[in-house]
């Protein structure tokens, strides 16, 4: 257990290290100065450019100039953006609650109804499996920018139950949330009752069921633990794709949010901003992924006995 640790803090720093590398290279691969990529559309001062040279170390060797950038960032400092005129670090941890509260909102929900509808169609009648794996297919399919547009139209536009834009009250959050769940939900299910109904099939299973055992009492004592192993290992693949919908998302109901900010950032040139939601981004992923190991030991028993 303890090389594991090891082996997962070993992975984390790598990651880490690659994705400030990746922006240091992005950064002096963008034709033009750098200065003038940094300052993006803005218009400064020679004080503000002389200021910006002395920070980034841009009269020194490129290597200078990696370990200046790379020191700057294990201080916290992302860096200033000269749109928004103040730090990156600011910019970011201003969007950062609204996304946070999206995202923790739409992967409540979805692992919830995932789980209820994997619990209620896994070997069922051929026709629920049927409907239910339809019903899956057309979820995943749907892009997110379509549901939430559609979404939009139907819940607010013409039935008025929810706010059409913003984010200052909870029904607000309630469309952004089913648009980013959808396809985690029919994923999630899909995977799951496809382990449940392998579970299901063990002898276990069987010798609790000759104890009297309900078949609801099977399926979440002991057959639900076995499932959700599976997607525990699919949840950080899903951060990524939860990263990508919320971009969208909030664009279209015009929240606050890392994705708001970085189509900003992209649109108007702001490279400091975009390079700084490439680093929290990669601190989040490697984040998420240590809870995703510790959660195994939650699920899993035998790991529990071996750690």
């Amino acid at each position: 257990m303890i090389r594991r640790i090891l082996t997962r803090i070993g992975t984390s720093v790598l990651v880490l290290w690659g994705a400030v590398t990746v922006s240091f290279t992005a950064l002096h691969l963008t034709p033009g100065n750098v200065v003038d990529v940094l300052i993006g559309s803005s218009i400064v001062t020679p004080e503000v450019r002389a200021q910006i040279i002395a920070d980034y170390g841009l009269d020194a060797p490129l290597p200078v100039q990696y370990a200046t950038y790379l020191g700057r960032v294990l201080r916290g400092d992302l860096g200033q953006s000269y749109q928004l005129h103040e730090s990156v670090a600011t910019a970011i941890g201003t969007q950062l609650g609204p996304s946070i509260q999206l995202a923790g909102a739409a992967l409540l929900v979805a692992v919830v109804a995932a789980t209820t509808l994997a619990l209620l169609t896994a070997r069922r009648k051929r026709w629920i499996r049927g409907l239910s794996s339809g019903l899956e297919l057309i979820g995943v399919s749907i892009p997110t920018f379509w549901a939430a547009i559609l979404l939009l139209t139907v819940f607010s536009f013409q039935l008025g139950w929810f706010p059409a834009v913003g984010d200052d009250s909870g029904s607000s959050l309630v469309l952004p949330v089913i648009a980013v769940a959808i396809p985690i939900t029919t994923m999630l299910t899909q995977l799951m009752r496809e382990s449940l109904e392998l579970t299901l099939e063990e002898p276990f299973v069987l010798t609790a069921r000759s104890r009297g055992m309900s078949d609801l009492g099977v399926r979440l004592r002991h057959a639900l633990r076995h499932a959700l192993v599976p997607a525990v290992t699919l949840l950080g693949w899903v951060i990524g794709l939860m990263v990508g919908s919320m971009v969208a998302v909030e664009q279209i109901f015009s929240r606050q949010g890392i994705g708001q900010l970085t189509l900003t950032a992209v649109s108007g040139k702001d490279l400091p901003v975009v390079m700084g939601v490439v680093l929290v981004t990669a601190l989040l992923y490697v984040v998420v992924n240590i809870l995703i190991d510790l959660l195994y030991l939650v699920i899993d028993p035998r790991l529990r006995s071996a750690a």
